[in-house]
């Protein structure tokens, strides 16, 4: 369910913390734990705020974003997943898409493609569709790119939410799918 200012004092209640107080939180525990799996936890927590709006203006103010992008480049098959994750939910804000290419998000996520962890390459998937635009669609849809999605949207046999979605993007971005 998406926030609002009245929801949010809602649930915080008098003496809550202020949910910009409590992601910011969230980025010291990131920044400063020791183990992997507490670092997983951490991301996926903020990965799971990244779909509200209400959120949005606080990502980019703790630089969230770019924290799930250095998570992509991570040799921890979770954190990669989760921090493809988050871009996914937040990328359909204008303003945080432009953070994402601005940061170099795109190859990032394209490298994400061949991941082997199904929803890594959903959240790619996903967040490559809502990223395509004017401005950024020849870094998205050079030919090895397309290609891939291509084979996902042949995969119907071997996963549906795959080959769906990688139809989705074709049918949107590529026209000769149209």
């Amino acid at each position: 369910m998406f926030t609002n200012n009245r929801r949010q004092e809602e649930r915080t209640g008098k003496y809550g913390t202020p949910r910009v107080q409590y992601l910011q939180e969230l980025v010291g525990q990131f920044q400063n734990a020791s183990s992997e799996e507490s670092k997983e936890k951490i991301v996926a927590n903020l990965a799971n705020f990244a779909y509200d709006p209400y959120n949005y203006t606080y990502l980019r103010q703790l630089n969230v974003l770019e924290l799930f992008l250095d998570c992509i480049t991570e040799p921890n098959e979770k954190l990669i997943e989760f921090g493809a994750g988050g871009i996914c939910n937040s990328c359909v804000d204008p303003a945080n898409a432009a953070v994402i290419t601005k940061c170099d998000g795109i190859p990032l996520l394209i490298q994400c493609l061949s991941s082997p962890v199904k929803n890594t390459v959903n959240y790619a998937l996903g967040a490559l569709y809502y990223l395509c635009n004017e401005s950024n669609k020849e870094a998205i849809l050079r030919p090895e790119v397309v290609d891939i999605i291509k084979r996902y949207a042949a995969a119907g046999s071997v996963s549906v939410s795959f080959s769906n979605l990688a139809q989705a993007f074709l049918d949107k971005h590529v026209p000769e799918n149209q």
